[in-house]
C-alpha cells in the first residue's frame, strides 16, 4: 500500500528525504561529508550550540540525569522545570506560563481546552499543521480565512450563529512565508466580538520586538483576549514549547490539556538550558541586531537579482519557483556549490507555491552571505528561474 503512496509522491516530486548533519547547529556545518553553508535553520541566534546553554544544561545532568522519569503531575516536575516557567513569565510579562515538550504538543494541548465543542474557530489559511490538528481534535465548528485577510474574515464572522464561543488563530510570524499577521485588527474584531485571540509565535519569540518578546512586543498589542504561544526550539536553541497567561489560565491547562498530562516532562537538561537562553537573549540584544542586519542584507541581494519573493518581514526570505522539480532542481545545484537551502514542497505550502525558505542566523558572516547570494544567483540564473 505505502509502496504505491512512495511512488506517487516521487513522480509529483513531493517525496522527501532525511539528510544527516554531522556537526553542531551552526553557519557551517558538515551535510554528506562537505563543509557546507546552513541557510536552513531555525537558530536564528546561534543559540543552539551557546557554550552558556551547553554549560547549563551539562549542569542540570549532573544534578537531575538526563530524563524527568515521570509526567510533570506524577513525579517528573523538576527544579528547572519550575525555574523555567518563572523566567518564560517574566520574559513574556505575564503571570504564569507552561512548557510542553513540543511546539506541536503545546497546540494539541491548548486549543481544545480554548475552543469548546460548541464553539467556532477562525484559523488562517496558512496556519502551521499543528494548529489545524488541534482545531479538528477540539471539536469545535472550524472555519478557515483567506491568508491575511480581515475583509474575509469579518464576513465570515457576520455569518456565524450567534452565541456560540469564538477563538481566532494565527502565527505571530508565518513559518513558510515569513510575513505578519494584521495583529491590530485580529485584536479590535477581538474585542468587538468577544473573541479569543491565540497567536501561534514559535517563529516570533526571541525575534521580533524590541527586546525578543515576540510579535505581540512588535505591534505593541496589549489584551486579555490575546493568549501568547512560543516555541523553545527557534531561536532560543534548544526543544520544547510554552504557554502563557494568567495563573487560573495555566492552572486550568495543567489540570486539562491532555498532551501535558500524559506526556514524561522534557528532559532537565533542556529545561536548564532554556532558561539561559532567555538570559543570553536579554543580556546579549546585539545578537537579535546582527540577525535583523544580516537579514536585510540577504533580503536586499535576493531582491536585487529579481528572485520573486513572498510579502516576508522576517528572517525567512522564501524564494517562490512554484515547479516543485525546479524547486528541487535549485536546491541540488545549490548544495553543488556548497550551500544548503532544501526545496519546500506541498504537502507544506499550498500546490502551485514550491520554494527555496532561505534562512538567516545572527551567526552568519557577510562573506557568507555573500557566497550564498552568488551561488543563488549562479543557480538560478542557470535555470532561467530569475
Amino acid at each position: 500500500m505505502w509502496e504505491t503512496d512512495l511512488q506517487k509522491l516521487a513522480r509529483d516530486h513531493h517525496l522527501r528525504e532525511l539528510s544527516v548533519m554531522a556537526s553542531p547547529s551552526g553557519p557551517l556545518m558538515s551535510v554528506k561529508g562537505q563543509s557546507t553553508l546552513l541557510f536552513a535553520s531555525n537558530n536564528y541566534l546561534g543559540l543552539a550550540n551557546h557554550p552558556l546553554l551547553k554549560q547549563a544544561a551539562q549542569k542540570a545532568i549532573e544534578q537531575f540525569g538526563v530524563g524527568a522519569g515521570a509526567s510533570r503531575l506524577i513525579s517528573g516536575n523538576l527544579l528547572p522545570h519550575h525555574d523555567l516557567e518563572l523566567a518564560l513569565a517574566q520574559f513574556t510579562h505575564t503571570e504564569a506560563a507552561l512548557t510542553f515538550s513540543s511546539g506541536y504538543a503545546t497546540n494539541l494541548g491548548v486549543i481544545p481546552r480554548l475552543a469548546k465543542t460548541d464553539g467556532i474557530i477562525f484559523a488562517d489559511r496558512l496556519c502551521h499543521a499543528s494548529l489545524i490538528d488541534a482545531c479538528r481534535l477540539s471539536r469545535a465548528t472550524l472555519r478557515v480565512f483567506h491568508h491575511n485577510d480581515v475583509d474575509h474574515l469579518q464576513s465570515l464572522l457576520t455569518k456565524r450563529p450567534l452565541k456560540r464561543p469564538i477563538l481566532f488563530i494565527t502565527e505571530g510570524v508565518f513559518s513558510m512565508n515569513g510575513d505578519l499577521p494584521p495583529l491590530p485588527e485580529l485584536a479590535r474584531l477581538a474585542e468587538e466580538f468577544e473573541a479569543i485571540l491565540l497567536v501561534d509565535d514559535a517563529h516570533g519569540t526571541g525575534v521580533m520586538g524590541p527586546t525578543g518578546r515576540g510579535t505581540i512586543e512588535h505591534f505593541g498589542v496589549e489584551s486579555a483576549n490575546i493568549h501568547h504561544m512560543g516555541t523553545l526550539s527557534k531561536a532560543l536553541g534548544v526543544s520544547g514549547g510554552f504557554m502563557t497567561g494568567t495563573k487560573d489560565f495555566i492552572a486550568y491547562l495543567i489540570n486539562t490539556s491532555r498532551s501535558f498530562i500524559y506526556s514524561t516532562a522534557p528532559p532537565p537538561a533542556m529545561a536548564a538550558a532554556a532558561q539561559m537562553a532567555i538570559q543570553v537573549i536579554q543580556q546579549e540584544p546585539e545578537r537579535r541586531a546582527r540577525l535583523w542586519q544580516n537579514r536585510e542584507l540577504m533580503y536586499q541581494g535576493l531582491i536585487a537579482m529579481g528572485c520573486h519573493m513572498t510579502k516576508t518581514e522576517s528572517p525567512i526570505l522564501p524564494i517562490i519557483v512554484n515547479d516543485p522539480s525546479l524547486a528541487l532542481e535549485m536546491s541540488h545545484g545549490l548544495q553543488k556549490h556548497g550551500i544548503y537551502i532544501p526545496a519546500i514542497r506541498p504537502p507544506t505550502v499550498p500546490k502551485g507555491t514550491s520554494r527555496l525558505r532561505v534562512t538567516v542566523m545572527s551567526e552568519h558572516s557577510i562573506e557568507q552571505i555573500g557566497a550564498a547570494l552568488e551561488a543563488i544567483q549562479q543557480v538560478g540564473q542557470s535555470l532561467k528561474i530569475f
